[in-house]
């Protein structure tokens, strides 16, 4: 039984580093990149270019260039989640998700505005459909996808973080927290879903309260893993990135007979 003799009061909201501490602990364990070159060209026609070594990657495109760490997980043998938590642009993150099977790939790009502006998430995201260049493209192109409105889960993220998410529309999320630092809390936020492949699902999310926004790649298939990133502001004001994820247990659904969310 969860003890809730420590529950938080409901105007003791909690700053991402707070939450975020630990929010890795199942986590898919990463893998190293190093020698892979991905020539990327997005749908507006622009191109992304990524070189790995190691523990690092050289990139040119989004109307920039640097050389930053990445961190990068397999969530299935052909389809691997890259993040890039920038350093030489450290208000920036860059996240891929590619098949070389497939040839085919997401690119998300999260950014803390310089200004908070009320109602406004001040983490924003920007979403591309990509191909691998030299490669044949096969499966449907990447894109926005209403197949989890109406889902329900639990995601378990560590044994201290247990939370719910309801998707009630294509541009809308409800979650509250279980277990964690957050119990007790929970929101509506701006959401974003795409489907990359079957049970494959890219999840995003901007938060209203706090300065964060998150990228998770959900498989919906056997696994019933999650992958994810935040970038948003610490405490101190700072921008900071952290990794997530962990195991997904659905609910239930439901479905309209009429009317539809938008």
């Amino acid at each position: 039984m969860t003890d809730t003799s420590t529950d938080p009061a409901l105007d003791e909201w909690r700053t991402y580093d707070e939450f975020a501490a630990g929010i890795d602990t199942y986590r898919l364990p990463g893998t190293m990149l190093a020698g892979t070159n991905l020539d990327l060209t997005l749908d507006d026609g622009t191109a992304l270019s990524l070189r790995f070594t190691e523990d690092a990657v050289s990139w040119s495109g989004l109307g920039a260039s640097g050389t930053d760490p990445y961190d990068a997980v397999r969530v299935r043998e052909d389809v691997v989640f890259v993040n890039i938590p920038m350093q030489s642009r450290p208000r920036e993150a860059v996240t891929v998700v590619f098949s070389p099977t497939t040839n085919r790939a997401t690119v998300v790009r999260s950014q803390i505005a310089a200004e908070a502006v009320e109602g406004t998430p001040q983490v924003g995201q920007e979403f591309w459909a990509a191909t691998i260049d030299g490669g044949e493209v096969s499966g449907e192109t990447p894109g926005p996808s209403r197949d989890l409105i109406g889902k329900r889960n639990i995601y378990r993220y560590s044994p201290h973080h247990l939370y719910e998410h309801v998707y009630v529309s294509s541009q809308r999320y409800a979650w509250q927290c279980l277990e964690g630092v957050q119990r007790g809390h929970g929101d509506m936020d701006l959401s974003t879903v795409w489907k990359f492949a079957d049970g494959l699902y890219l999840f995003c999310f901007r938060e209203f309260r706090i300065a964060v926004a998150s990228v998770w790649l959900h498989d919906l298939g056997y696994q019933l893993m999650t992958t994810g990133i935040f970038l948003g502001l610490n405490g101190d004001g700072d921008a900071e990135h952290s990794r997530g994820g962990g195991h997904i247990y659905p609910l239930g659904s439901v479905s309209y007979p009429d009317a539809q969310p938008v």
